[in-house]
């Protein structure tokens, strides 16, 4: 499992049923999941304490508050808290290591960047990109190192290095040297492809890399990336988020360690994305969180900018602090009734045809069939081994194939050899259905 998975939240989640089994014994599939799903929501939890004091640190006790409750009630990341997806559990690393970089930046508590490489490396073990705080904490010093300030001198400068770097070592060494290799193939891949000698097409791990394109790639990734964001913020929330940032990060990036740190954490991560497309083809809402969490404390900053220019517009008495209070609740009210509809969506609604499909594969197939698909939840949920599916490629060891499609399939027209069994269609998507085929 070390070797080909980050082993953290499994790890999670079978001592979280372990607990659970003191209490009520039971190996079903179900018990599994409300494990996986307790882990992911305590995670989310738990994580809102180091947020709100980073918070506090970039914006203010009270921005830090609203940002929060904004989060809170987007529907998106609430449901990525209540899956059995890692999201959460790799920002709970996350956000804490990002606080004691910040604090300890701020502070010169050399210390607590030894605690941020700590937190980097258990949060490696969950997800390779938590270790990108190493990264940041390493560049700050070293720019320390070459230009001392009062509470960060060179000699503390350097001890904060190497306890960083140690922590880091400390808790990520033993597992990179169990898996043979610091970075998964697909991260390593998009930092290969950034290298100097990325000017042919090559192949690895079944992704082909292409230079042909390149620059239409990337803008279209860009355009994913801002589509993605929008969408996690319910649209409504979108450009409170870009002027916030603007506002707030446009001078004293070298100068001030909570713009430092924030500004290379979006470049580093819309860069990750933005390859991510170009590679994969690819962005989820999912993918987006870290940018989504770690910088919703700029959208209540761009909610009161937006405030004070409504009010100079249409109000007579622009500049009182009363009226731009007002207007900026006026904003929060009307967003997070956006919200509220969806974030009280029964959880699972949209799940129905994958659980319907798989249920019919389980009494409708032998238990030796192998599933392909893309999504790997209808073997397991139907109890049967699965095999992916790769470039709409179908695996010829594969029994069945299971397709989201679109125009009742897409796969029966590329291949001769699948045959339509049974099909599933969404209630509220008239045009797409689980559509389920035999590989004869």
């Amino acid at each position: 499992v070390i070797k080909g998975h980050p082993f953290g939240f499994p790890f999670l989640i079978f001592l979280a049923h372990k607990i659970a089994n003191i209490f009520c014994n039971g190996t079903s599939v179900h018990s599994w999941i409300y494990a996986g799903q307790g882990v992911a929501l305590l995670c989310r939890l738990f994580a809102l304490i180091p947020l709100y004091f980073i918070g506090k640190l970039l914006v203010g006790k009270r921005m830090s508050f609203l940002a929060l409750l904004i989060l809170v009630v987007l529907p998106y990341p609430a449901e990525h808290g209540s899956d059995v997806l890692r999201g959460w559990p790799h920002l709970l690393f996350l956000s804490s290591g990002f606080l004691c970089l910040l604090s300890g930046a701020k502070s010169g508590k050399w210390w607590l960047f030894g605690l941020a490489g700590f937190l980097a490396g258990l949060g490696h073990m969950i997800r390779p990109e938590c270790a990108q705080l190493a990264i940041y904490g390493t560049v700050w010093l070293a720019i320390r190192l070459f230009r001392p300030k009062d509470n960060m001198p060179r000699g503390r400068a350097a001890v904060a290095l190497l306890v960083l770097l140690a922590g880091f070592a400390m808790t990520a060494g033993p597992y990179i040297k169990v898996r043979g290799k610091v970075l998964p193939p697909k991260l390593e891949g998009l930092v290969g492809s950034l290298a100097p000698g990325h000017n042919a097409d090559y192949i690895e791990s079944d992704v082909i890399y292409t230079a042909s394109g390149l620059d239409i790639s990337l803008i279209k990734g860009a355009g994913k990336l801002i589509n993605r964001i929008s969408e996690n913020l319910m649209h409504f929330f979108t450009p409170a988020l870009f002027i916030g940032v603007y506002m707030r990060l446009r001078k004293n990036l070298m100068t001030n360690a909570e713009n430092f740190f924030m500004a290379g954490f979006i470049v580093i991560n819309v860069l990750m994305m933005v390859l991510l497309y170009r590679d994969y083809g690819y962005i989820s809402r999912r993918h987006c969180m870290p940018l989504i969490v770690l910088t919703i404390f700029y959208v209540p900053v761009g909610l009161n900018v937006l405030s004070v220019w409504i009010n100079k517009r249409f109000c007579r008495d622009a500049s009182s602090e009363t009226e731009v209070n007002r207007m900026l609740t006026i904003l929060l009210v009307v967003g997070i009734a956006i919200c509220i509809p969806k974030l009280f969506r029964p959880l699972g609604g949209n799940k129905e045809p994958y659980l319907k499909a798989a249920k019919w594969l389980s009494e409708n197939t032998d238990k030796n069939a192998v599933i392909a698909a893309v999504d790997s939840r209808f073997s397991f949920y139907a109890g049967r081994e699965w095999v992916a599916v790769r470039k709409d490629a179908v695996p010829d060891v594969a029994d069945y194939v299971v397709e989201i499609a679109k125009n009742n399939g897409e796969y029966q027209s590329q291949d001769d050899g699948l045959s339509e069994v049974h099909s599933i269609p969404f209630k509220k998507e008239k045009e797409s259905s689980v559509v389920i085929y035999e590989n004869i």
